[in-house]
């Protein structure tokens, strides 16, 4: 499952995965702010795995 959508930050990515979704995908917020936002995203998504205990993304898929 994919997550579309929304995603301009870390929280809307993490919302996503806890959802569902395997894979974000990014379009809006890459043309709004740049390459750079990827970079962004991550590091507030690793932040709020650490938060909740998890080592890899899959450990949070649908848990929400």
């Amino acid at each position: 499952l994919i997550g579309v959508g929304g995603i301009s930050s870390g929280a809307d990515a993490y919302d996503k995965i806890r959802a569902g979704a395997s894979l974000v995908q990014l379009y809006s917020a890459l043309i709004y702010d740049g390459p750079k936002i990827a970079c962004r995203i991550n590091r507030e998504l690793a932040e709020f795995l650490r938060k909740d205990g998890f080592t890899r993304v899959s450990q949070a898929v649908g848990l929400g």
